[in-house]
């Protein structure tokens, strides 16, 4: 199975940056699109961002439009979220998950169909 593991997490102030990173334990990462989602503690899970296998389309949440941004080296088995401007709104466990197949979507969901999923880096937002 593929496995994934997220890094990259930690404390920073309002206005600052991070750069989340999502690694893949096998060479088949480009078969799969890969979306990153969040989760606040007494909320749901939120999607914030989707790259196609291939690399040529990503979807963002509107929360985050001009902040973000998804890529992916597929010969590195990464994919990275860098976040610029962060908020305290922005304060949540990130996580990367993989689905196999044609990305379809042109607005997040909250994951549902994704397969395979990380454990998770926390991001804190405050000053």
């Amino acid at each position: 199975q593929l496995q994934l593991v997220e890094s990259g997490g930690g404390l920073v102030q309002p206005g600052g940056s991070l750069r989340l990173s999502c690694t893949a334990s096998e060479s088949s990462l480009d078969t799969y699109n890969i979306g990153w989602f969040r989760q606040a503690p007494g909320k749901g899970r939120e999607g914030v961002s989707c790259i196609s296998a291939s690399g040529g389309s990503t979807v963002y949440a509107d929360s985050v439009k001009g902040r973000f941004t998804i890529t992916r080296d597929n010969a590195k088995r990464t994919v990275w979220l860098q976040m610029n401007s962060l908020k305290p709104e922005d304060t949540a466990v990130y996580y990367c998950a993989a689905h196999y197949g044609v990305l379809v979507t042109s607005t997040m969901t909250n994951g549902y169909e994704y397969e395979y999923w990380g454990q998770g880096t926390q991001v804190t937002v405050s000053a």
